[in-house]
């Protein structure tokens, strides 16, 4: 059994896949991350001294702002309207890490898993970006879907 490709046509075109015909469900998605540096980048970071100000919230309204734009930046996700996006960081001393956890929901015909992920992303570029006159070698990693809940495939929870 082969997996039919969704976003091609019988010619190998791409095209976007026509949700017309699904119907509306509360959808919403989770997605979480990851970014760790070094103990000095981290304590700047935590406390809200790095050099270009307090990036922790700024990448909480940059994946906020991430999210809405999805379907901007990710060629063949459809526009949603988002009902609510939030992001949530937060430092795990122990490895010199923050890690984020985007939930992001919406009443629609496809799902909003994509939009999840790209606020964790950008979330974590944004830490990146104002703290990396403090340590170039941070390392943003382990940005996976952890549930989504709605819409015809059922819900989804990672490892259970």
């Amino acid at each position: 059994m082969s997996a039919k490709l969704t976003h091609q046509d019988a010619d190998g075109r791409i095209r976007m896949v026509d949700v017309g015909a699904k119907a509306e469900t509360e959808r919403r998605a989770v997605a979480t991350g990851r970014i760790t540096m070094s103990d000095t980048a981290f304590a700047a970071i935590r406390d809200g001294q790095g050099p270009k100000g307090d990036a922790l919230k700024t990448a909480e309204l940059a994946g906020i702002m991430a999210a809405k734009k999805t379907s901007d930046l990710i060629p063949l996700c459809h526009p949603l309207p988002i009902t609510q996006a939030k992001i949530a960081i937060s430092a795990s001393t122990q490895a010199s890490e923050f890690i984020i956890r985007a939930e992001v929901s919406t009443r629609g015909r496809t799902g909003v898993e994509m939009e999840a992920l790209t606020a964790v992303s950008v979330a974590a570029l944004t830490i990146y970006d104002m703290a990396k006159a403090l340590d170039k070698s941070m390392r943003i990693s382990d940005i996976v879907l952890e549930q989504k809940t709605g819409g015809k495939s059922g819900d989804y929870q990672r490892g259970t």
